[in-house]
């Protein structure tokens, strides 16, 4: 087995990964974001806006994010266990049992408990829960999420 990550390589990698999914949903959104609401106005000359009504646009962007992260996490981890940011950092992720790429299930699971808490409720309370899990796990510093996927992050050594 190749040696462990080490935390700031993985956190920078996790960042760059965010990033390459955040940066075009949400310009994506940015561009679509007004055709969405409704304005009622009052029937006075004044015109003034007396409610908004919202098409539901924000659960549908917040279902299209879900889907764009657990995608492009378990595709690229099940491919050769790097995201763009993994391979950025020479960083990938590895079964903890014997270090092979994981397989579909593992990477689904890794990304389901490591994406759906934070964009589902509490995106800065689960990082900092994530967080606390690697610094403080021996042997292997696996967040919730390895431990989930039974993967650890290794270095690729280059």
């Amino acid at each position: 087995m190749p040696p462990l990550a080490d935390f700031g390589r993985r956190l920078l990698a996790r960042l760059i990964d965010a990033l390459i999914i955040a940066i075009p949903l949400a310009l994506l959104e940015w561009g679509t974001s007004d055709r969405w609401v409704y304005e009622t106005r009052s029937g006075e000359s004044t015109g003034d806006v007396i409610g908004r009504a919202y098409s539901g646009s924000g659960l549908a962007w917040n279902l299209v994010g879900i889907v764009a992260y657990l995608a492009y996490d378990t595709i690229m981890v099940r491919r050769d266990g790097q995201t763009v940011g993994k391979k950025l950092m020479h960083l990938r992720v590895a079964m903890l049992n014997d270090g092979s790429v994981p397989s579909t299930s593992s990477a689904l699971t890794r990304t389901a408990v490591l994406w759906l808490p934070a964009l589902l409720c509490c995106p800065c309370l689960w990082q900092i829960i994530l967080i606390i899990t690697i610094l403080t796990d021996k042997p292997y510093k696996q967040g919730l999420h390895d431990k989930a996927g039974k993967t650890v992050v290794v270095s690729t050594g280059r």
